[in-house]
């Protein structure tokens, strides 16, 4: 009987440790995943909202598409603008450093969500701030 318990016990804490490890980190995560954030943010977005300084301007960039690839490879699509660059996760993975943006300045992405089928984040552009609320394609 001993070793029963003593195994659900041990099962249980590394459940546990499992589930804190899952929790989000972005402010308007809704819960825990088991997909690394590698494998969330990999894939083609378009755009499903986005505010300049808290203003929606969402029909301005309807056709805007960014794509994120495992090997750390980025692109942007919008119109017949497009551009190709590299990003990475920094500090402690809350944002994402996109550089050697064609046509575009390098910039950091903060992350406010991000889930399997929404990815949330802003940038600063001078004194502008760009909110972009992402789905899958």
């Amino acid at each position: 009987m001993k070793i029963g318990k003593s195994l659900v016990v041990v099962l249980l804490v590394a459940l546990m440790g499992l589930m804190a490890q899952s929790c989000s980190q972005y402010p308007d995560n809704n819960g825990i995943t088991l997909v690394s954030k590698t494998d969330r943010l990999s894939r083609v977005w378009k755009v499903d909202n986005y505010k300049l300084n808290d203003v929606d301007f969402t029909s301005l960039v309807a056709n805007y598409t960014e794509t994120f690839t495992k090997d750390g490879n980025y692109s942007y699509q919008w119109a017949i603008l497009g551009g190709t660059a590299t990003w990475t996760f920094q500090n402690k993975d809350a944002e994402i450093q996109i550089t050697g943006v064609t046509n575009q300045a390098s910039k950091t992405l903060y992350i406010l969500k991000l889930e399997e089928n929404s990815f949330w984040y802003y940038y600063i552009d001078g004194t502008d701030k760009k909110e972009f609320h992402m789905i899958p394609q």
